[in-house]
Order: C-alpha cells, then structure tokens, then sequence
C-alpha cells in the first residue's frame, strides 16, 4: 500500500467511525488536499452496470490515457482488463469491503503502467453502497509477468478493518 493509500484509508476508516463505511456526505475533500489528484469517485446509484466516474483527479487522467470524469466503469475498464475491474467493483460493491492491489496495464493501451490502486465503499444508508471511493496511483513498468501467472484474492488485515488485497495478473493489458 503506498503512503497516500494509507492515508486515504485511514482518513476512511476516522470518518467510518462505528460504522461499516462512511457516506459520501461524510468525506470533505479539503480534509486530505494533497491526495485529490489520485482521487477518484465511481457513481453507483443505477447500478454497476451503469457506474460511471463522477468525477476523477487530475493525475488520473495520465494513468488513464483520457478525462475519465463522466465516463462509465466499463468504457474506461475495457479490454483485457475488463473482468479484472468489474469483479473488483463487484466485490466492492457486493460485500462493502475494501480492496487494494497492484495491476500492469489497469486499462487498454495502458500496458506500460503500473497502477498501485485502492477502492473504499460509501454508503447513504449504511448498508448498500452506493458510491466508490478510489485513489490511484501509477508507478515505473515492472518485468513482464509470466504467461499463465494468475494469483487468487487473499486477505490483508489493517487496523480496526479487514482489507482485501486482489492480486491477479501483474498485466492485463
């Protein structure tokens, strides 16, 4: 986990409190300034299947190779990594859990990338989410994964919260 994760998350985990996640009306965007660039937040409310970036940082327009604000999930997600992003927003999604890993190529024509990413959980009513926080951030291209190199999902406990670290091809693109 890179320190502007860290930060995001513990930032998440304070404004949780006692509950399972915060909502959306509970983040104030000048309480961590400095990780706004990285921060993005995918809009829920009409389902997966029509989850679009609500808005998104300005470095993430250079990871992404494109102005994803306003884009849905699976235009910015397509290609080989398509499957890889929709099971990680699905579990986000599903079990209210958040996610961390590390992916080669996070999206087509993007393979030189190394995307250290993070996805948080909102929720309005405390039970269904509704909303993603994420925070993405590029690194220098690693060695090309080798053929066949599948990893499955294992758990990583952090403080006060289980977080689950996917860990699947180094490379999808």
């Amino acid at each position: 986990m890179t320190q502007g994760q860290r930060e995001l998350y513990d930032y998440w985990l304070q404004t949780a409190g006692s509950r399972s996640m915060p909502a959306r009306s509970d983040i104030n965007p000048f309480s961590v300034p400095k990780l706004l660039p990285c921060v993005g937040l995918i809009d829920l409310t009409e389902g997966l299947g029509e989850a679009r970036f609500r808005l998104a940082g300005t470095r993430l327009r250079d990871v992404y190779g494109e102005e994803i604000t306003g884009k849905r999930i699976d235009r910015v997600f397509a290609g080989a990594c398509a499957d890889y992003w929709h099971d990680i927003h699905a579990r986000v999604a599903e079990e209210g859990s958040p996610l961390h890993g590390v992916v080669r190529g996070p999206a087509r024509g993007r393979d030189h990338i190394v995307l250290f990413w993070l996805r948080l959980p909102l929720s309005q009513d405390g039970m269904k989410v509704d909303r993603i926080l994420c925070y993405d951030t590029a690194a220098a291209p690693i060695e090309p994964a080798r053929q066949g190199d599948e990893r499955a999902l294992h758990p990583r406990s952090a403080p006060q919260r289980q977080m689950w670290t996917a860990r699947r091809r180094a490379q999808c693109a």
